[in-house]
């Protein structure tokens, strides 16, 4: 059962983010997921401190929410979640996974929830139910067989912070800090870049300090599809003609106007608000070039101002006191040309000269970011020169001031704060070993890319997945997908079917779980969990709705009995009381974090949440050198990074308004006006006229490397869109085949997906799944 192959339909899209367009969106995915009508009313619970965090986007959670907290984006996950779809044992007795291989990724998800545990049987091809007690002691018997060290134990974002602390628990006690998570794909370039330059990993800014900023500084984050509550704040904020800067490759809706939907005023007037005062399109790879410039333009102006005898445009007290390493940035910001940096930008001196204006005139300044400035090869550094850019100024720790990365998943963020990493210096592990009386591994841990390596050396003997998409999220789709089938052992914990349960490793167990809107009974009645939000915020989240299917297990329970199958019994740790009642883990982590998770059974319920300690946002720096850093970007404008000739065009990866990371709720994408497949590539008018090419018209891709593989997607269908010229756009994860795993940030080796150098070929085929569509090369 395949999606028929159609042509793309576009129509021109000029709805404002929010509005009657994210009303028909509810409305739509309730019905199309068969919400029964009693279950709509979870909607009215969504991010409030009485009902269940969103399983979508990790936006903060205000004290005082609107009536309806949720957005489209969070109505489609919890409907996603709450349907009333199921996948039994009999669809399984129906299809292969040889053919379920040639479904889409919105069919595999769209069937509904998994409701038994499964076990690979080669013989039939097929998943076949098994008993839990039967799957538990099979994984743990094969996992006792392993060398520890050839295991990884995976994070998807959603895991609450209670099964995230059992987690990595588990892996520690097992042997190893193989502890990757979907961190490592986006954000990684954020902690390493933070922690260097300011002394934590995340960012300093709450609520609050959008009521008190005024200007706030957009960089590569699609606000209207990956976090569409933010946009009440920028709202609140333009409504003050707080100005909203925009650095951003495409002109994204949700950056351009928004209706708000609790206004029934604006619903019925289809009145808009302008979001960005200044929009700035610049070029995939190009952001280390606007910071440098803006930061060129800000010493100009101090310049002037020295010349005049006039304040300072430069915080030179906070400067002298809070920083280190000025000067030698101050020389290589003077020493670089205005020439490389409008190159590299692929915007002029004046524009950039008209967003630093803005910035100097302002007091209290928010740089706020998604992955467009941390899935590049410079990823860390465009990271630190935004950095570089609010130390000029004093904007880091004081109300409405500050560095605001917005994380996607619900609670990636979380689960680092309880020890999901692969860096054991980033984890407590002396206080693991006093408190649970076990030796944890010391060595480094392996991050996504390693994993990858590895499993395709042959090297990986078992990957437990807690949740997540795994093998379509990462780069290199056809060699790890080669590579995967021949693992030892997979084992996924999991909500719905997708890409990564039908491709399988040679023994293969597929475990269901209850979701966070479900009601969780356990033995000392129904529990309820918490997670962290992108401003470091903890909440409680109780489940709503009854669950899927009578026999499902929490994630808690499946982490513990993998972990009483596998590991020798340990009296500082009773698995059994952890899942009975999750006051009890909450307990346990706030021994092992004090400063961050005492008394959490009590405070999780606090409106708003409650903040963990954030010490730069008060000023205190925890760096080598007890001040915050400026830096000297590695490369500098001018380098060789862009596109290298006249043939090669630079791929940047984008989400549509009909998915969530790999979940596609749709082929659709109303903010783009493209609808009926995902197959398509957005070119520059100009691009397409020297390359020849229509709307509509089939292509290519092939990645421009020199190492032997052949990465290709084929089946691509040109929209002409305004992308800056040289550039093109295409979904993820259709173009992750596209991805070299070498081709990732340094330091963090989050990949590269927002810029990879293509070729364009005319397309072989009208419409292949971009999960095949490329093969290493033969000679």
């Amino acid at each position: 059962m395949s999606e028929e192959k159609k042509q793309v339909r576009i129509t021109k899209a000029t709805m404002p983010a929010g509005g009657w367009g994210s009303v028909g969106d509810v409305s739509t995915i309730l019905t199309d997921q068969n919400v029964v009508v009693k279950d709509t009313g979870l909607l009215l619970k969504q991010n409030k401190t009485d009902g269940f965090a969103c399983v979508s986007c990790a936006w903060a959670k205000p004290a005082n929410p609107h009536p309806f907290e949720f957005c489209s984006s969070g109505a489609k996950a919890t409907a996603w979640e709450t349907t009333s779809k199921s996948i039994g044992a009999d669809f399984f007795q129906r299809y292969t996974l040889t053919e379920l291989e040639g479904w889409s990724d919105h069919q595999l998800e769209d069937h509904g929830r998994l409701t038994t545990p499964l076990r690979y049987d080669a013989a039939s091809d097929k998943y076949l139910p098994v008993d839990w007690d039967v799957a538990f002691n099979e994984i743990g018997a094969a996992l006792r067989g392993f060398d520890p060290k050839q295991v990884v134990f995976y994070a998807s974002g959603r895991a609450s912070l209670e099964t995230s602390y059992m987690y990595q628990l588990l892996a520690r006690m097992y042997g190893n800090n193989n502890l990757p998570d979907s961190s490592n794909m986006c954000h990684e370039s954020t902690s390493v870049g933070l922690q260097k330059t300011i002394g934590i990993a995340v960012g300093t800014v709450k609520l609050s300090d959008f009521e008190d900023t005024d200007c706030i500084l957009f960089f590569g984050q699609n606000v209207g599809v990956n976090s569409p509550r933010m946009l009440h704040q920028l709202q609140e904020a333009r409504k003050r003609d707080v100005p909203i800067i925009t650095f951003n490759p495409l002109r994204e809706r949700g950056l351009v106007s928004f209706t708000n939907p609790q206004s029934p005023l604006e619903m019925l007037t289809r009145q808009e608000t302008a979001i960005s005062t200044q929009y700035h399109q610049v070029k995939p790879g190009g952001d280390t070039a606007v910071i440098m410039g803006m930061c060129k333009a800000i010493f100009a102006l101090d310049d002037a101002a020295l010349a005049a005898g006039e304040q300072r445009v430069i915080d030179i007290a906070f400067i002298q006191e809070h920083t280190n390493g000025f000067s030698d940035f101050e020389q290589a910001v003077r020493a670089c040309s205005w020439e490389a940096i409008e190159r590299e930008a692929g915007l002029s001196q004046a524009a950039l000269e008209e967003a630093a204006g803005v910035y100097a005139r302002s007091s209290a300044v928010l740089g706020v970011y998604g992955m467009g400035l941390t899935q590049h090869r410079n990823g860390v550094q465009n990271v630190t020169m935004l950095v570089n850019l609010l130390l000029l100024r004093g904007n880091i720790g004081k109300p409405g001031a500050g560095i605001c990365p917005v994380r996607g998943h619900s609670n990636v963020q979380g689960q680092r704060t309880v020890g999901i990493t692969e860096k054991p210096e980033l984890a407590p592990l002396d206080k693991l070993k006093e408190q649970f009386n076990f030796e944890p591994p010391r060595d480094m841990g392996l991050t996504t890319v390693d994993a990858c390596e590895a499993i395709i050396k042959r090297d990986l003997q078992g990957f437990i997945g807690l949740g997540g998409n795994f093998l379509r999220a990462v780069p290199e789709t056809v060699l790890m997908e080669a590579a995967w089938r021949e693992l030892p052992l997979t084992v996924q914990i999991a909500t719905k079917l997708n890409r990564n349960h039908v491709i399988h490793g040679k023994a293969a167990y597929l475990l269901p779980c209850l979701g966070r809107i479900e009601i969780d009974r356990q033995g000392s009645g129904d529990q309820s969990v918490s997670v962290e939000d992108s401003t470091s915020h903890m909440h409680g989240s109780r489940g709503m709705t009854e669950p899927a299917a009578p026999g499902l297990l929490s994630e808690p329970a499946i982490v513990a009995g993998i972990a009483k199958a596998t590991l020798a019994p340990n009296p500082n740790v009773n698995w059994d009381a952890w899942v009975a009642d999750y006051r009890v883990i909450r307990k346990a982590m706030g021994v092992t974090f004090p400063e961050i998770f005492k008394d959490l059974n009590e405070r999780m319920w606090t409106p708003g949440g409650y903040r963990k300690p954030l010490a730069a946002a008060e000023r205190i720096w925890k760096t080598e050198s007890g001040k915050a850093e400026f830096t000297v970007p590695e490369e500098l404008p001018g380098n060789p990074n862009m596109p290298g000739g006249p043939d090669i065009l630079r791929l940047f990866t984008i989400r549509s308004d009909g998915q969530f990371n790999t979940t596609i709720y749709s082929n659709d994408d109303r903010f783009r006006g493209v609808h009926g497949s995902r197959m398509v590539l957005f070119m520059n008018a100009a691009d397409m006229e020297r390359y020849g090419l229509g709307k509509g018209d089939v292509v290519a891709l092939r990645t421009h490397a020199d190492d032997g593989v052949n990465r290709r997607v084929e089946g691509l269908q040109i929209v002409p869109y305004d992308v800056p010229s040289g550039c093109i756009a295409g979904y993820y994860p259709e173009c992750n085949p596209l991805i070299p795993l070498w081709h990732h940030a340094k330091e963090s080796k989050v990949p590269a997906a927002k810029a990879i150098d293509v070729l364009l070929e005319r397309s072989h085929s009208v419409a292949t799944s971009a999960a095949t569509s490329a093969a290493p090369s033969v000679a």
